[in-house]
């Protein structure tokens, strides 16, 4: 017949753990292919071809004869179609093995050759419950098997095989030996039968005197139960079951009562008497409530879990297609793993592709519709098995249960009283019939379950009204803890997720959208969380869509809800900053137009550092007038990451630790992550990489609870970015691979992605892969083609290519043009520390000349961690000047500088030689390097003397601009403004202002 043969090999009775681990050991030397072994320490093997199996068995017995245990020895083999089947049912044949015995299944058997000898032990029954079974012997022992014909018993004939449970049978094996009753409950569907009576059947030598099987499926009468547990026992009755309790008596037994429910009373009388008469007669009961008696544990049978919800699919299915699995995976979720669901939907693969089948669960009472033959008429489809329920309730619970369908996603106690009129005992019977879930203070019901309640039985209009009216209440009452505590906001609201998203829908399609409006608004921040910006601003599109011409305050709050959201995935879709700015305005709302001041700025950051300057200005000029912190914050954080982005750390500090401590003790998250990153940026080009790397590690922590993609991800590639400069590449990369899984496996558009791995790339050696990455934000067709973001790439990727050995002087010439137009210092330093290393071989004087300035640049502003790479280029200067000895002395000055400061060193850093003395501290080198420069012949006065910027300073003076005014051009302080003229005054000879304008540059 072919298929798969199994081995499986363990002890009888116990053993040791090292007796396990050698018998595995010598497994492992067996050819034949390691299965899934689905009890640690059970060695199982599989193999094509029944005869190996065989020879494999007799070589691991010969062998086991010389450990420890060995003559408990026993082994199953069995073949079957597939190797789950296989491994399931050699191991259930284990269980009938005695020490010694090797037991062959009566398919393997027929793969034997003539004359082969084995012994026919007869028919035997396995606890899988399947049919009985002919049983061979290999070995000739001729021991009677532990089958389950060994305990009198009457257990059902399963026709399928049982799938995955292993954890329910465990917990259930538990309960029998320390409970004598127990109750299985759970909807219709769950598996409460199969998963009953397999631990009955596996757990049957504890009652020698029988475990009897008693379906109450079709007993209507409390009266006639005695009658049907006598019927299945053997035993005699009569009316009342005093015959019946004084014949269980001295009897060990266990009594299986399925399906107890529409008897459930009568069966709590019988058990209470059974358990007072008959002192060794344990009770396992299946019903969707419990019986509610003294002693009774109640265990409720959950779902299958995702892996077992597959494992069912596919064993009952038909031959299914490759490339199915992402289809198979919905239908288990969209089922919620219930056994019944899952086997209706299976059948279906005779006819219908996985595919197809996902689809139809729109209608799944429609789909879920088999004239299953053998089962009960209530099992043949998914609604009945639910009618069964629901028509077992009183009137009052079932009004209740129709009501509760409205709620997605759980409820509280109070949303079921406000929306559905229930009280704390209906929902309670409701959680006892199995139709309610009660978890963690909360409630809901499975999903099949609602929709039965919304489809079957009906949801009203009314009640839905109800719905949007209480959840609109919440929300709006929630509020104001945005501006003071957004994650206790979070945890307020973020539950009830499901139930707004109903409450939106509903609202918003109304006759009269206002209550959904309205709603809109007040949820604005939810969508800041889980990834949901692009369905968020679909909500507000279409809030703000329902009245186009509104000029109201709602309108505004709309407008500003779909900004705030559409900032971190569409900025530049629809023009709701500025439109909601005018309407602000209009209406006279300073806190409004403070915050919209702010928004507006994020759209003008990308194309005009300056407007977005003064629209920050604007705005926290109007929040300090109102006394508005949060409306201060969010233009604080914004002029933040411009004083930033030129470098101007000195007045970035302050207004960092505020805006930082505003927005974390408020709990508006995003925000303060990235000022966070911005404050850690600065502290690493400022010359603290080490605190840089834990204030981005605070920056990580304050986005993580958001889960959202957007903001964890700037935040992780942030860090990453700092470990890779500090030589902790493999940190980052580890920091990255969530991230990279996201974009491979759902396509999710990361932020900074391409940038953290372009660096990680370029440090590692790997250019091809770095310039790879940066394209995407870099190239001509980019979306930042042209913008800053693009422009502080720009010096990377040239580096990459550079190191491809490509010409990047056209490359480093757009950074630089870039750069000056939007005043991007460090950027700009970096493109020309670049075009000097590019020049240094062929023009060593405008190479000297561009990383001098790059040098003064960088000085000027504070950028100390990037001086080091200065002093690095300036000594491979003086190397290809013939200067060895100030090559040394300043490559040597920043080797010590990157160990102080513990900086990493890219892969493509060159060679330099170093001094054998003492290295120059960082400062000392600096002015070293600057002196030295005067041996290549350049004038230390005069006009050729002074830096490029000193030129733009004089010019600017000339023009009659101040210091601080020069300095808001220049974007430097006005101290570095006074500095630089005071250098220019020494190099031209002159003492004020006034000389200077008379001189004029030859």
């Amino acid at each position: 017949m072919g298929g798969v043969t199994v081995l499986a090999a363990s002890y009888a009775g116990a053993a040791s753990a090292p007796a396990y681990a050698r018998l595995t050991g010598l497994a492992a030397d067996l050819p034949g292919e390691q299965a899934v072994r689905r009890d640690a320490g059970w060695p199982v093997l599989r193999y094509d071809d029944a005869a190996e199996a065989i020879a494999a068995a007799h070589t691991l017995r010969a062998k086991a004869v010389q450990l420890p245990a060995g003559e408990l020895l026993r082994i199953a083999l069995h073949t079957a179609p597939t190797a789950a089947l296989a491994i399931r049912r050699a191991e259930h044949l284990l269980t009938l093995a005695n020490p010694g015995q090797t037991l062959l299944s009566a398919t393997i058997a027929a793969e034997l050759p003539d004359g082969a000898t084995v012994v026919d032990l007869g028919v035997h029954r396995l606890r899988d419950l399947g049919s009985p079974e002919r049983v061979f012997e290999l070995t000739g022992t001729k021991a009677p098997l532990r089958s389950l014909d060994r305990v009198p018993n009457n257990l059902p004939v399963m026709l399928t095989s049982f799938v995955g449970r292993e954890t329910q049978v465990a917990a259930l094996r538990t309960q029998l030996a320390g409970h004598r009753l127990v109750t299985l409950t759970g909807p219709g569907g769950s598996g409460k039968t199969r998963l009953a009576a397999q631990t009955a059947a596996l757990l049957a030598e504890r009652w020698p005197d029988g475990v009897w099987w008693v379906d109450l499926s079709t007993v209507t009468d409390s009266a006639q139960l005695p009658e049907a547990v006598a019927a299945a026992s053997g035993l005699l009755v009569e009316p009342g079951d005093r015959l019946l309790i004084g014949q269980l008596r001295d009897q060990r037994a266990l009594i299986c009562l399925d399906n107890c429910e529409q008897i459930v009373e009568g069966v709590a009388e019988f058990a209470v008497a059974l358990r007072t008469g008959c002192p060794e007669v344990s009770i396992l009961a299946t019903s969707r409530e419990p019986l509610d008696v003294p002693g009774e544990v109640v265990w409720r049978v959950p779902v299958l879990s995702p892996d077992e919800a597959r494992a069912l699919f596919l064993e009952r299915a038909a031959q299914v297609e490759p490339g199915s699995e992402p289809a198979i995976r919905s239908i288990c979720e969209r089922l919620d793993g219930i056994p019944l669901a899952l086997e209706l939907a299976a059948a279906w693969t005779r006819t219908l592709t996985p595919e197809q089948i996902e689809a139809g669960l729109s209608d799944r009472f429609g789909l879920l519709t088999k004239n299953v033959r053998g089962v009960a008429a209530r099992q043949r489809t998914l609604a009945a098995s639910i009618d069964w329920s629901y028509d077992l309730l009183e009137e009052d619970e079932r009004r209740v249960f129709r009501r509760l369908g409205v709620f997605a996603g759980g409820f509280t106690l109070e949303a079921a009283t406000a929306v559905a009129g229930a009280d704390l005992d209906t929902v309670g019977r409701l959680v006892d019939k199995s139709l309610v879930i009660a978890e963690s203070g909360r409630y809901r019901l499975l999903e099949t379950i609602r929709e039965y309640a919304v489809t079957r039985a009906a949801v009203d209009d009314d009640v839905r009204d109800r719905h949007l009216d209480h959840y609109l209440r919440i929300a709006e009452a929630a509020e104001g803890l945005l501006d003071k505590d957004r994650d206790a906001w979070r945890a307020l609201i973020e539950p009830d997720r499901e139930n707004f998203r109903a409450a939106l829908d509903h609202g918003l399609s109304a006759d009269d959208p206002d209550r959904g409006r309205r709603l809109a608004a007040a949820l604005r921040w939810l969508w800041n969380l889980q990834a949901t910006g692009n369905e968020g601003i679909g909500y507000l599109r279409r809030a703000i869509d329902c009245a186009p011409d509104d000029r109201t305050l709602l309108q505004a709050r709309l407008l500003y809800a779909y900004a705030t959201v559409a900032d971190t995935v569409d900025p530049f879709g629809y023009d709701a900053a500025g439109r909601g700015l005018e309407l602000a305005t209009e209406l006279g709302d300073d806190r409004l137009r403070s915050l919209f001041l702010a928004l507006v700025a994020v759209g003008a950051f990308f194309t005009d550092f300056d407007k977005a300057w003064d629209l920050t200005t604007e705005g926290i000029r109007l929040a300090d007038r109102i006394g508005d912190e949060p409306a201060r914050n969010a233009n604080v954080a914004l002029r933040c990451v411009l004083l930033s982005m030129r470098d101007r750390h000195d007045e970035l500090r302050p207004l960092l630790d505020r805006a930082a401590t505003g927005l974390i003790s408020s709990g508006e998250r995003g925000i303060a992550s990235t000022v966070l990153s911005v404050w850690s940026e600065s502290q690493f080009s400022t010359g603290e990489p080490r605190r840089a790397i834990e204030t981005a590690e605070r920056a990580l922590a304050a986005a993580e609870p958001l889960a959202d993609f957007h903001r964890v991800g700037t935040a992780r590639a942030h860090l990453a970015s700092l470990l890779v400069r500090t030589g902790r590449v493999d940190e980052a990369r580890a920091l990255m691979r969530p991230l990279l899984e996201l974009a491979e496996s759902a396509g999710a558009v990361v932020p900074n992605l391409g940038q953290a791995m372009g660096l990680i790339s370029y440090w590692t050696g790997e250019y091809d892969a770095a310039v790879e990455w940066l394209a995407r934000d870099t190239a001509p067709d980019s979306p930042l083609a042209g913008t800053f973001a693009s422009a502080m790439l720009l010096p990377l990727v040239a580096a990459a290519r550079r190191a491809r050995g490509e010409d990047v002087t056209e490359l480093l010439n757009r950074a630089v043009e870039l750069a000056r137009r939007y005043n991007l210092p460090s950027t700009l330093a970096d493109a020309l520390d670049q075009l000097g290393r590019v020049t240094l071989a062929d023009r060593p004087d405008q190479a000297a000349d561009l990383l001098h300035e790059a040098l003064t640049i960088r000085l000027d502003h504070g950028l100390r961690t990037y001086v080091v790479p200065s002093l690095e280029s300036l000594a491979l200067l003086a190397v290809h000047t013939n200067r060895a000895a100030d090559a040394a002395r300043l490559a040597g000055a920043a080797a010590a500088a990157r160990t102080e400061m513990g900086l990493g060193t890219p892969a493509d850093q060159p060679e330099l030689p170093v001094a054998d003395e003492p290295p120059l501290p960082l400062d000392e080198a600096v002015a070293y390097a600057r002196r030295t420069r005067g041996a290549r012949g350049r004038p230390s006065t005069g006009w050729a003397s002074l830096t490029p910027t000193e030129e733009q300073v004089v010019a600017l003076a000339v023009e009659g601009l101040s210091n601080p005014e020069i300095g808001e051009r220049l974007f430097i302080s006005r101290g570095t403004v006074k500095t630089h003229l005071a250098h220019v005054y020494a190099k031209l000879g002159v003492s004020n202002r006034t000389e200077l304008a008379s001189l004029r540059k030859p």
